[in-house]
């Protein structure tokens, strides 16, 4: 009797359940309700024949049965990925240019291209790195297809979701004693994380102090994890040294900040560019996926 073919729908879910600790948050990365996910699992069990999640404290792991699963599930998914791609190398080939802030371009973004690099190689990325408002002026100078873009919206753009934006320091950073400002470690003006910090802590009545300024994220992280300040980022880059830090410092909650990818080409490459980066973000990051193109 023939073994009973396993979904990939259902195996992109398990691999989401094990990645987030829970079928809540699998729920989200796959833009479906508890109540649906839950039911694949039981489904895909019933494929496998035995269990493949069990309860460890508040988290859900695989049993040792799904932990097998889930590494092949991963192969599976990413050959389809692969076989999908394949497919559209012809209609999506020529260059893709994009450009990035730098908070997704330390950590997040180079594996996202590397790994879209992989699957068409006949697309050729060129990058740029920058802060917003020099994306936002190469946007309007016709000189990238692509800009991720955090903060308001550029008209056009399509909203990808909205990222917390969190207080992150050391924990060498002390609270600061009552009446004695807070030290900051933000970006020159404009940037729109610096504008709400400020804000909110005007907002709450705390002093604060500029302790740096750089255009550089890298020299903001170092600083920050040396102890000389807080600072107000997504934590989507940020490194393993700093930790939220606001309930602590007895800081005020910051609002989310949204990201924007704004797309000036109708081609095909850009569009496959822009579909990958939204569902790197939905399936890896628990961001909710908008279509490119669609309005916040």
């Amino acid at each position: 009797m023939p073994w009973p073919r396993f979904d990939l729908p259902l195996l992109h879910t398990l691999v989401a359940a094990v990645d987030a600790g829970g079928l809540v948050r699998a729920a989200a990365r796959v833009g479906l309700t508890p109540s649906a996910v839950s039911l694949q699992m039981r489904r895909l069990e019933a494929q496998a024949g035995c269990a493949l999640l069990r309860k460890q404290g508040r988290r859900l792991v695989p049993t040792p049965a799904g932990e097998r699963l889930v590494s092949y599930a991963r192969r599976l998914l990413q050959l389809d990925e692969e076989a999908h791609a394949a497919l559209q190398e012809d209609a999506e080939a020529g260059v893709v240019r994009l450009g990035a802030p730098q908070d997704v371009a330390e950590r997040w973004l180079p594996g996202e291209l590397a790994r879209f690099a992989r699957t068409r190689p006949r697309v050729r990325l060129e990058v740029v790195i920058e802060r917003s408002a020099a994306l936002r002026e190469a946007l309007a100078g016709g000189r990238l297809d692509l800009a991720l873009l955090f903060g308001e919206e550029v008209p056009g753009a399509a909203l990808l979701g909205e990222l917390p934006m969190e207080w992150l320091a050391s924990a060498a950073l002390p609270r600061p004693a009552r009446g004695e400002p807070l030290p900051l470690v933000l970006f020159d003006p404009p940037c729109a994380f610096r504008s709400a910090a400020i804000a909110a802590l005007d907002g709450a009545g705390l002093p604060w102090r500029l302790a740096l300024t750089s255009p550089s994220l890298s020299v903001l992280w170092a600083s920050a994890a040396a102890g000389l300040g807080a600072t107000a980022r997504t934590p989507l880059g940020a490194p393993a040294a700093l930790r939220p830090a606001g309930r602590r410092l007895g800081l005020p909650r910051l609002a989310p900040v949204r990201l924007w990818l704004h797309r000036t080409s109708d081609r095909a490459a850009p569009a496959a560019l822009a579909d990958a980066l939204a569902k790197a973000l939905r399936d890896r990051h628990a961001v909710p996926q908008r279509r490119p193109g669609d309005r916040g």
